[in-house]
């Protein structure tokens, strides 16, 4: 029978926990993109803002040096996005998420009729072994082999059905933004395995952000119901329930602290995880915020944490020395909150201009 009820509060500080939130983790970065199941990576630079949030003492060359080694990539994966994994987490995820994959190629599949993917497949997997080339690149050489086709069409198709990493570059944040791609098997000299079952996915999911339903993971993932893979690793698992009375899921040894632990106020990136990872999303954003945190474009902007949830959105402006942080809270902070807010902010700042923190010592830890 599923456990007591967890309040908002408790699957939040939870999930805060999983996530490096609660207090900045002396942790090897390798580690902490492992624990974290990746960073979204829409664009290059907030994995590095996320990585600063959550690893103390985080610099950005860190990360670089790891992209440069091939010990991190990055590349579609859930919900078919870029994410920054480790690359051993690339290879162990690309498999499972597959379907995630073939579901969001389908988009473009009525622009696709009568043309054979398993050839186009073939001829592109070829021309990036060739070497490592931007989509716009790809095209037009597709273009020569399969005429008369819609090609920003295929080049969906082949991102969706060919395993591929970005190549990084000298760029400040790693990766140029019209990358070059490399086949992944070639690129980290290894073969993706077959395994597609998502059993193990799953695992690595209630680590990073459960407590969790079964919707919670398709969320996360991208793919369809997984009824069946949490059941079949239930009886390693502990079961709980919600306010509204769902049964969650979770690893039995994994961090559930008391929900009054202290949350310290926390600057998240583009796209984090933290508030994409769940089909419910109260335990991060209430619902009467949710709107202001996607745009029409589907952006999710930059999102500032208070008491662990989310507060309002934050933007850095200008250049040098006029460089600055401006926050849009989502109702009226106190003094304290703000003094807070000001001086991690001074420290963001200090990192994404100079990759130091500018600010005095005091509260560094956090």
């Amino acid at each position: 029978m599923p456990g007591r009820p967890l309040s908002l509060r408790a699957l939040n500080r939870a999930t805060l926990a999983r996530q490096l939130l609660l207090a900045r983790q002396r942790v090897p970065v390798l580690r902490a993109i492992e624990r974290l199941a990746g960073l979204q990576a829409q664009l290059a630079r907030p994995p590095f803002i996320g990585l600063w949030s959550r690893v103390e003492g985080f610099r950005r060359e860190e990360l670089r040096r790891l992209v440069a080694s091939r010990a991190v990539v990055r590349g579609p994966l859930m919900r078919a996005t870029l994410h920054l994994v480790t690359a051993a987490d690339f290879l162990a995820f690309r498999g499972p998420l597959q379907p995630a994959l073939d579901a969001a190629s389908r988009i473009v599949a009525d622009r696709l009729v009568n043309v054979d993917l398993a050839r186009v497949i073939a001829a592109a997997r070829a021309l990036f072994e060739e070497e490592p080339r931007t989509f716009d690149e790809l095209r037009p050489l597709l273009g020569a082999r399969f005429p008369g086709v819609d090609l920003r069409a295929l080049a969906y198709a082949v991102r969706t059905q060919l395993p591929l990493v970005q190549v990084p570059s000298e760029d400040a944040w790693a990766f140029h933004g019209s990358g070059r791609f490399a086949v992944a098997e070639a690129w980290l000299g290894e073969a993706i395995p077959d395994e597609r079952s998502p059993e193990a996915l799953a695992v690595r999911y209630l680590a990073a952000f459960g407590p969790a339903t079964a919707a919670d993971l398709q969320a996360w993932s991208g793919l369809g119901r997984l009824d069946g893979s949490l059941a079949a690793i239930r009886p390693k698992l502990r079961s709980f329930r919600d306010e509204d009375g769902r049964e969650l899921l979770d690893l039995p040894r994994a961090p559930r602290p008391p929900e009054d632990t202290p949350a310290p106020v926390r600057f998240l990136p583009e796209w984090d995880n933290l508030l994409l990872a769940h089909a419910d999303r109260r335990r991060v954003v209430a619902e009467a915020h949710r709107k202001a945190l996607t745009t029409k474009n589907l952006v999710v902007p930059p999102t500032f944490l208070v008491d662990g949830f989310a507060a309002g959105r934050w933007r850095i402006a200008g250049t040098g020395k006029r460089t600055k942080l401006e926050l849009e809270p989502f109702a009226p902070l106190s003094r304290r909150t703000r003094d807070a807010l000001e001086e991690e902010g001074a420290r963001l700042v200090g990192f994404v201009v100079n990759d130091e923190e500018a600010a005095p010592a005091r509260g560094r830890r956090g």
